[in-house]
């Protein structure tokens, strides 16, 4: 009986003695060229790509598609093609493959459509979009719903001008590593497992600088700090954020530069409440001026309106002056004012002042109910409550 590893042993040799040559399965000759042997890789992997059949053929055309990208992988690579040539598959066993295996539909997906159109997978050094950038813009309440136009200044990243966001020095450009053929990512065979990570030597970009810029360090990125002018549009809340495409920092060697948000906060107003589309203030009011009614002059973030008291107002009452709110930053009626009436109490009273409101005291109390409808009904409420809980006297 065959030991567990003997058996692995037997195995893995099987299958290697099934494998079908790899100049066979890309149908070309074995003195073909890099691009003869990408031709008819690109050609045979769309032919063969599972999306592209269905029903009973998606089962073959899978292992055929699986077949192709093995055999282009080790072909295409120099070091594996020597050895294929020599002591053919077992030359290339993939346990001893910085890559490994013949990968997934959506790698090889990638490899056939980014050389069609210009990817940069499978060679050439790898570009990165520049991060997004925020920035915290404090606005008054008035100029929040307003709209306004502020500049702000950032610090951010540019394309490196002497090496035009390649990090190379002028004169040279970076070349291809050949540690992960330009892909930036190596597999490594454990066991059974495959496992994919960056590699250790470009650090994913795809390529080495062996003579980096010396204005950048090889990075493709200056810093430099740039001053933007930002449109506020009207009735802007805090949390809201402005977005200004291509101002984020620039692309490593080259890529396409990120996004800034500009973020908003509303200070808080000495006056005013915002919910929403609509603005609350209290206005403080005399005793007098409560009981008597008359006309009171309060300021909105248009100027200043009157507004009517009526006689009798009681603390707390809600008066509404619409359209002199927020109109919505996307869209909608304008809100309104509501104003809270706060009734002051006096204080630092003369002794004239005390005699003259205690005999409007007595004057109310002897009206019973007629003055203080509120106080009245509290009372009674009062009253019966304590006799139903038998502390009446």
């Amino acid at each position: 009986m065959l030991a567990p590893y003997a058996f692995k042993d037997k195995l893995q040799e099987v299958e290697t003695m099934s494998k079908r040559d790899f100049y066979e399965v890309l149908g070309v000759n074995k003195n073909a060229s890099e691009a003869e042997l990408k031709k008819a890789y690109r050609r045979l992997a769309m032919k063969h790509h599972p999306d592209r059949n269905s029903g009973g053929k998606a089962t073959e055309a899978e292992g055929k598609f699986k077949e192709i990208k093995e055999a282009y992988e080790v072909l295409s690579d120099a070091q594996k093609r020597t050895a294929y040539d020599q002591f053919g598959h077992a030359g290339v066993d993939p346990s001893m493959s910085g890559h490994g295996g013949p990968g997934n539909f959506s790698d090889v997906f990638g490899d056939v459509f980014g050389d069609i159109f210009g990817g940069s997978r499978g060679g050439g050094q790898r570009v990165n979009r520049g991060a997004d950038l925020r920035y915290n813009l404090n606005l008054t309440l008035e100029k929040a719903v307003a709209g306004t136009t502020v500049k702000i200044r950032i610090p951010t990243h540019k394309p490196c001008s002497p090496c035009r966001g390649t990090g190379a020095k002028k004169g040279s450009k970076p070349e291809l590593c050949t540690t992960c053929g330009g892909h930036g990512q190596v597999r490594m065979q454990q066991g059974f497992f495959s496992i994919q990570q960056t590699c250790p030597r470009c650090q994913g970009s795809g390529s080495i600088i062996k003579t980096p810029c010396p204005s950048c360090r090889g990075s493709g990125r200056v810093q430099e700090s740039k001053t933007l002018s930002v449109k506020v549009p009207p009735g802007v809340d805090t949390g809201d954020r402005i977005r200004l495409a291509s101002e984020g920092e620039a692309g490593e060697h080259g890529g396409p530069p990120g996004d800034l948000y500009v973020q908003v906060s509303v200070e808080e107003h000495k006056i005013f409440t915002r919910e929403d589309s609509h603005l609350f203030c209290e206005v403080p009011i005399s005793f007098a001026k409560a009981a008597l009614g008359g006309e009171l002059e309060v300021p909105t973030l248009d100027g200043k309106v009157m507004l009517k008291i009526p006689a009798g107002t009681q603390a707390g009452k809600l008066f509404r002056m619409r359209g002199k709110g927020v109109k919505p930053v996307r869209g909608g009626p304008v809100g309104d004012l509501m104003c809270r009436v706060k009734i002051e109490t006096p204080v630092n009273l003369t002794e004239r002042q005390k005699e003259l409101l205690e005999e409007l005291d007595e004057s109310m109390r002897a009206g019973g109910s007629t003055h203080s409808p509120h106080s009245s009904s509290w009372m009674d409420g009062v009253k019966h409550f304590f006799e139903s809980i038998g502390l009446a006297k």
